[in-house]
């Protein structure tokens, strides 16, 4: 008999770095768990929801947010330490520019539609932390929604247009207000909350007890 599916929404943010540290963790626990009941729901949780359109300069801004340029020397060189244990590709020195995310947000919504959504939000994280991409720029966007089987032209109409927007911020503002102040954040079967880039082996035994859970046959 098939298990049945079980919901995990989460919440994270492209520009997050234990957002990407995060996905990969469970991607991997995923893998080892292949018969796993997770049915995937990715959700907008910008960041930085007030960030210009345009960008800024990502490192004058962290320098500015978290108090100079030693302060943001360590918090990058502990960044490289978990990725490195996680097995992930990402320089936190190689983006140069911090975008608003709205966009981005805009481009996952769609891919949940196309089916291709974990696609896209791996491309998205990959393209900003491994590739230094601006992914809040439109043509960039459209070209990894081309990269994951998106129609390129049809996303940059949208991307140019205001459609989706505002129930992206709206979903965004529903998270905050049910409580979700950081990210990642993961919600299991819309009532289980996991916070921060758990490792592998807390995802497993999540996984395990879920099936440990499921009636006799």
């Amino acid at each position: 008999m098939t298990r049945p599916a079980v919901r995990l929404d989460i919440f994270s943010d492209p520009v997050c770095p234990w957002c990407y540290v995060g996905k990969a963790n469970i991607d991997r626990a995923l893998a080892q768990h292949p018969d796993h009941p997770f049915r995937i729901q990715w959700h907008p949780f910008q960041l930085n929801p007030d960030m210009p359109p345009e960008g800024v300069a990502k490192r004058s801004y962290l320098e500015a947010k978290f108090g100079g340029k030693a302060r943001v020397d360590a918090i990058h060189e502990r960044l490289r330490e978990v990725a490195r244990a996680a097995g992930v590709d990402l320089d936190p020195d190689l983006p140069q520019r911090m975008p608003n995310t709205l966009n981005a947000h805009r481009l996952i919504h769609w891919a949940g539609i196309e089916a291709v959504q974990q696609q896209v939000v791996d491309a998205l994280m990959r393209a900003y932390w491994a590739q230094g991409r601006d992914i809040g720029d439109l043509a960039t966007l459209a070209e990894i929604a081309a990269e994951n089987g998106m129609d390129r032209a049809a996303t940059l109409r949208l991307l140019r247009s205001d459609a989706d927007a505002e129930d992206i911020a709206a979903r965004d503002q529903d998270a905050r207000r049910k409580g979700v102040t950081a990210v990642p954040t993961f919600l299991v079967a819309q009532h289980h909350v996991v916070s921060g880039a758990q490792p592998p082996e807390i995802w497993g035994k999540v996984i395990e007890e879920l099936a440990s859970r499921e009636p006799s046959r």
